[in-house]
């Protein structure tokens, strides 16, 4: 995982929170579930059950605080961080569906450089 980009969650009134997976929201959701793989199993559940909404929640939460938190470093802003409660209101008005994707595609992007990354030195092994 290297630079990751900072996403957005964009309410249907225009407000727009800030979120990122980053290693700071890897350490919450290990702490909190025990393991990643268990915290996925928990929003994508392979038996086809519906996910678990406070898991759901619990990513968005620690992710929107994070996001603020280098918005606020980066803009020397003030802006608080979202309860989860709050993070609630905002799923709720975007749609879990859509929260859901964006979620999917977040940890994805966490993901893709260190994956490129791995591909590219077994390549380069290869090719010595």
């Amino acid at each position: 995982m290297k630079d990751n980009q900072i996403n957005y969650l964009e309410t249907k009134s225009g407000e727009k929170f800030p979120f990122i997976f980053s290693l700071n929201v890897m350490v919450e959701i290990q702490n909190k579930y025990g393991s990643l793989d268990a915290w996925k199993e928990l929003i994508e559940p392979k038996d086809g059950k519906e996910p678990k909404i406070d898991a759901v929640l619990f990513f968005f939460t620690e992710a929107i605080n994070e996001g603020i938190d280098i918005e606020n470093e980066n803009t020397n802003g003030t802006r608080k961080f979202v309860t989860s409660k709050k993070v609630g209101r905002i799923v709720t008005e975007i749609g879990l569906e859509e929260a859901g994707k964006k979620l999917k595609d977040a940890v994805i992007s966490a993901n893709k450089d260190e994956n490129e990354e791995v591909e590219n030195s077994e390549e380069n092994d290869q090719k010595n």
